[in-house]
């Protein structure tokens, strides 16, 4: 075990660096969920528009989806590096190191979810001045769910990104198909129940609702609404699998 943390501390200082030597890159990455905060967020809220949320609650309503979308796009598409240094054998020389094979993809997680962390701290900022108010715990409590998911779908696009090298294509093709169709499923925009019922059935089988759910009820400091347990429910069993896949992944297929 403490091989394993030794290991992880040195794949995370190998993969941290780049974000420190350009902190600016964190903001660019933050690009689209910015704009959805600050545009849409907006115009959602000058139309107001029926999101289920109390009068005045509609950026504690919008600001935790915009979360999720940032948790998806980040940690999601984070298996693109690995599949360049795959291409292009950097990897293949790290492997060669007698760090542990596991420690590869628990470092790059970590590194991932501090990344998403900072970007979290961020957006939140922003979206002070816009009209959301801050309750520290449920900021909190909403950033700790965030970690596990980002966890898990960090992991994920590293199994995947194993899976599809060389050429790579397996990759994008899932990454760019899956993360809107998830995203519109999950009510992080607008609310699942305002379509038709086949939208909410197919929303209902969408792990990320309930982690949208959660962080909603999180964020807004009801610590007890159900919701929040299925979310944790749900992020864990996202971190667990992927950790599982990816591992397994890096062990056997490299």
């Amino acid at each position: 075990m403490s091989k394993l943390t030794r290991d992880t501390a040195t794949v995370f200082s190998r993969e941290i660096a780049p974000e420190l030597r350009s902190p600016v890159s964190i903001v660019f990455a933050m690009g689209q969920p910015l704009l959805f905060l600050i545009l849409f967020g907006s115009m959602l809220v000058g139309t107001g528009a029926n999101t289920g949320a109390r009068t005045g609650d509609v950026w504690q309503w919008f600001v935790p989806g915009i979360l999720v979308m940032m948790c998806l796009m980040g940690p999601l598409s984070a298996g693109h590096s690995m599949l360049s240094e795959l291409n292009g054998g950097q990897l293949e020389r790290f492997l060669v190191t007698p760090l542990s094979r596991t420690s590869i993809i628990l470092g790059r997680t970590g590194k991932d979810t501090i990344t998403l962390f900072v970007q979290t701290i961020l957006l939140i900022a922003i979206a002070i001045p816009l009209g959301m108010r801050f309750h520290l715990s449920g900021v909190l409590a909403t950033m700790v769910l965030l970690s596990v998911m980002a966890v898990g779908l960090s992991a994920l696009s590293y199994a995947l990104a194993i899976a599809s090298h060389p050429r790579g294509n397996l990759f994008w093709i899932v990454t760019q198909m899956l993360t809107f169709p998830i995203m519109l499923l999950s009510g992080i925009l607008l609310p699942v129940g305002a379509g038709p019922g086949w939208l909410s059935a197919v929303a209902v089988i969408n792990p990320i609702t309930y982690i949208v759910d959660a962080a909603r009820a999180l964020f807004s400091g009801d610590f007890l609404d159900t919701s929040a347990l299925h979310g944790l429910i749900a992020a864990t069993a996202i971190a667990t699998l992927g950790l599982i896949l990816s591992t397994r992944a890096m062990k056997r297929g490299l």
